[in-house]
C-alpha cells in the first residue's frame, strides 16, 4: 500500500502553483511525491514485460531518444492510488482549460466518476488495484 505520507503530500501540494506552472509551461514538477522506497519498487519493474501493456521507442516516432512503457492493468497499487488522489485536484484545472477553449466537456469531480463516464462511452479500463 502507498505510504500515508505520499497521500498527505498530494493534499499538501501548492496546487495554485501547480496550476500556474501547467498554464505557463504545460507541465509542473512535483518533488517527493513518491518516497524513495516506492520509487525503487516501481523502477525495479521496468526490465520486466508482464507489468506493462506497451513499450514506445521514441526515435521510431521522431520524439528523440529513449523509451517509455505503459503499465498494464491492474495498475501497481502505488500508481493507482496516486492517480486516484491526484485526479480531484487536476480536474478543475482541466475544466478551466476546456472553459477557456470554449469546449463543453467538463471532467467530473472524482476519478471513479470519470471512469464511469469512460465505461458508459465504451472505453474500458481495468483499473483496480
Amino acid at each position: 500500500m502507498i505510504a500515508t505520507a505520499s497521500v498527505d503530500r498530494i493534499e499538501a501540494l501548492a496546487w495554485e502553483q501547480v496550476a500556474r506552472d501547467l498554464d505557463e509551461q504545460g507541465h509542473a514538477v512535483v518533488q517527493g511525491l513518491i518516497d524513495p522506497d516506492e520509487c525503487e519498487t516501481l523502477a525495479a519493474l521496468y526490465p520486466q514485460d508482464a507489468p506493462f501493456r506497451s513499450r514506445v521507442i521514441m526515435a521510431r516516432h521522431g520524439f528523440g531518444r529513449g523509451e517509455y512503457k505503459y503499465f498494464n492493468y491492474p495498475l501497481p497499487e502505488t500508481i493507482h492510488t496516486i492517480r486516484t488522489r491526484l485526479y480531484p485536484f487536476l480536474a478543475p484545472i482541466a475544466n478551466h482549460w476546456n472553459e477557456s477553449m470554449n469546449k463543453e466537456t467538463r471532467f467530473p469531480p472524482s476519478h471513479a466518476e470519470f471512469l464511469d463516464r469512460c465505461h458508459a462511452a465504451g472505453i474500458i479500463f481495468h483499473d483496480a488495484a
